[in-house]
């Protein structure tokens, strides 16, 4: 398991290459609806990139040796684990070679042509891409790098935490949208690091619960279909690592569905002006959907993960 440390030094590491987000004080003037008055949202959608894999994909690819990174670097994406690790090796200037699902949005895929990746569709799902980056390095000799279940991934994901709790120390829970679970991995890992008491909440779509079915049976399943629009939050089959940590530090999961992440993004538009992917508005959708009832007094901070349009669909 990660300790403070490490998630400081990843701060570090990467602080001169990513962005320190705005954490927005919602609540205090658009209270009500779902919308408690302690509301922040911290708005990862304005990372470069778009999303917070920035901050994950940054750290591992600075943690490799040069002559790791030389090799060239490979994943598999649903769009945005894929465009910080473009953006990564475009800082090292090493090539990238990114597998996608067919449920990626094309222009996801131009834009990690922009960053100089190379593109590689294989498969329906996250699953299929990963498993084609994976026989690519070991046939290529290129470094393979994991979406969640990586050390130096889950520690560059939870510098978020360390950044919201600096500016709001006196915050009661986190709400985090999960899709293989880097993300909640390492923001309720650092949290709870800095601040034991914090509750952090996970949201899930009601057509990809990898890890809410993978908690209920203490050990890591594999979803035999994916039923969401929100294919960042949709691998089949989560790991070991991530579900650890998860087990340990995070309360509960609850469920979203598309139409309720749907609304949440239009309502970060037409409130906020904040354009937000399905992905990027689960956390969101998780309290005006009431599927997390904040107590009264409340402080409440929802990530915001990740940029789009599809939510205003």
């Amino acid at each position: 398991m990660l300790d403070l440390a490490d998630f400081q030094a990843a701060a570090e590491r990467i602080r001169p290459h990513v962005r320190r987000t705005p954490l927005l004080a919602a609540g205090r003037v658009l209270a009500g609806n779902g919308i408690p008055e302690g509301l922040l949202l911290k708005l990862e959608s304005l990372q470069v990139t778009g999303s917070f894999k920035a901050r994950g994909a940054t750290n591992k690819v600075l943690s490799l040796t040069e002559q790791e990174r030389a090799r060239g670097l490979v994943t598999a994406s649903g769009g945005n684990h894929g465009l910080g690790v473009a953006y990564a090796g475009w800082l090292a200037r090493v090539p990238v070679t990114i597998y996608l699902p067919s449920n990626v949005p094309p222009v996801k895929a131009e834009r990690l042509r922009r960053w100089g990746a190379d593109v590689v569709w294989v498969g329906q799902v996250w699953d299929d891409a990963d498993t084609a980056a994976r026989a690519a390095a070991a046939e290529r000799g290129w470094c393979y790098v994991h979406a969640f279940a990586d050390p130096a991934i889950v520690a560059g994901q939870g510098t978020i935490a360390l950044e919201i709790l600096e500016e709001a120390p006196d915050l009661d829970v986190l709400l985090v949208a999960i899709g293989g679970g880097g993300l909640i991995s390492g923001v309720a890992s650092a949290a709870k690091a800095i601040k034991p008491g914090i509750r952090v909440i996970g949201v899930e779509p009601v057509g990809a619960p990898t890890l809410y079915e993978s908690l209920k049976a203490n050990e890591v399943i594999e979803l035999p279909e994916i039923r969401t629009a929100a294919n960042t939050l949709a691998p089949r089959r989560s790991a070991a690592l991530n579900l650890g940590i998860i087990r340990q530090n995070v309360e509960r999961i609850v469920l979203v569905d598309d139409e309720q992440m749907r609304e949440a993004a239009r309502w970060l538009w037409f409130e906020l002006g904040i354009g937000a992917e399905l992905a990027g508005a689960a956390a969101l959708a998780a309290l005006l959907a009431n599927a997390y009832q904040p107590t009264p007094g409340e402080r409440v901070c929802a990530l915001v993960c990740g940029a789009g349009t599809d939510g205003l669909a």
